[in-house]
């Protein structure tokens, strides 16, 4: 790991589900300790998350964090004072051919506009909401091969996952990395500079761009092959021991 050694981590982003959170969707008080000593040294701590605002802001603003959010797997980004930065939509006609897919599988299916999250319930109308990601939760093996071969003949999409199960759905070019490319340039600092953490296909483009890229113990096998370094679990606080291992207490400061 010379090259990490050559570039001292001026910021850590971090996953919320699976990552952050327990699997009681809790920030742990280890995590949270390890985020607040990390920002007292004059580290930016950027939550990148495939949540909206409007399911993330709760817990986010318990960190009492002082830089950037990235939410919707990199649709939106977010400056420290809560102001829109940049946002990423999802054509209304890509959302009309999801949902047919959807109909046509008979999926559980789930999308964020910009004001809403809908789940049980979608408008009749998509072109009256401005779209950001469309979802699928698939537990059958082929049935999810099928809608994900039709999805791979999409080149206007990103598909990426939060979980083996699902597949998620942003507009090409959105993802994590890109989000995060463009904080970075907003900061003064490179890729090089940030420490990215996460368990699925949708941190993998940060995981693999960041200086270091960590995978958490309970992170999807292609995650973990893809990372620089394995952490423990998020029920072990795994992200306060990345923090501490490699800006904290390490000697890459």
């Amino acid at each position: 790991m010379e090259t990490i050694k050559k570039h001292p981590i001026k910021l850590i982003a971090i996953d919320m589900d699976g990552t952050l959170l327990n699997n009681d969707h809790e920030i742990s008080e280890g995590n949270r300790k390890a985020l607040l000593e990390a920002q007292e040294q004059g580290i930016h701590v950027v939550i990148s998350t495939g949540r909206t605002t409007i399911t993330c802001n709760e817990l986010v603003k318990s960190l009492m964090l002082s830089s950037y959010l990235i939410t919707v797997n990199g649709s939106e980004i977010w400056d420290e004072n809560g102001e829109l930065v940049e946002r990423m939509l999802l054509d209304t006609e890509h959302i009309q051919s999801l949902w047919e897919l959807k109909e046509k599988h008979r999926t559980y299916c789930w999308a964020a506009s910009v004001d809403n999250v809908w789940r049980d319930e979608f408008p009749t109308d998509f072109s009256l909401h401005q779209w950001m990601k469309f979802g699928f939760d698939i537990k059958e093996d082929a049935v999810r091969k099928q809608v994900m071969d039709v999805l791979k003949e999409n080149t206007a999409l990103e598909v990426t996952n939060s979980s083996p199960t699902n597949l998620e759905i942003n507009a090409v070019g959105v993802n994590k990395a890109t989000a995060l490319e463009k904080v970075c340039k907003r900061l003064g600092i490179t890729m090089k500079n940030v420490m990215a953490m996460g368990d699925s296909l949708n941190d993998l483009a940060m995981i693999k761009a960041a200086g270091i890229g960590v995978a958490m113990g309970n992170a999807q096998p292609y995650v973990k092959e893809c990372a620089d370094w394995i952490t423990d679990s998020n029920v072990e606080d795994g992200v306060a021991k990345a923090i501490r291992k490699w800006v904290l207490d390490g000697d890459l400061t």
